[in-house]
């Protein structure tokens, strides 16, 4: 994978409050790009953070379907990733918003 397309990959952290649990357990939480896979953000996170990742799931999340005066709209989904890293390894630069 080249350089370019291991910063398209990871477009940025995804900060929950659910994220937060996970990060105690060595589970990070990112939004993703919409043709990204596994793989490609293994090695992302890899690449960028020099860390073990153990395994990685993603999700895609629907956009909400939402109500305006001119009818039904629907926000635009998104897909994350939840990278476990392997024993030992941590992210302490973990944190910010959105």
């Amino acid at each position: 994978m080249n350089q370019e397309r291991v910063f398209k990959v990871l477009l940025g952290p995804h900060m929950t409050e659910k994220a937060a649990f996970a990060a105690e357990n060595n589970q990070y939480v990112f939004k993703v790009a919409q043709d990204a896979t596994k793989p490609e953000i293994k090695k992302a996170v890899e690449a960028l953070f020099e860390k073990k990742v153990a395994g990685v799931q993603v999700l895609n999340v629907k956009g909400k379907t939402k109500r305006t005066q001119h009818g039904l709209g629907l926000r635009k989904g998104y897909r994350k990733a939840y990278v476990t890293l392997a024993a030992g390894e941590t992210l302490e630069d973990f944190s910010g918003a959105e």
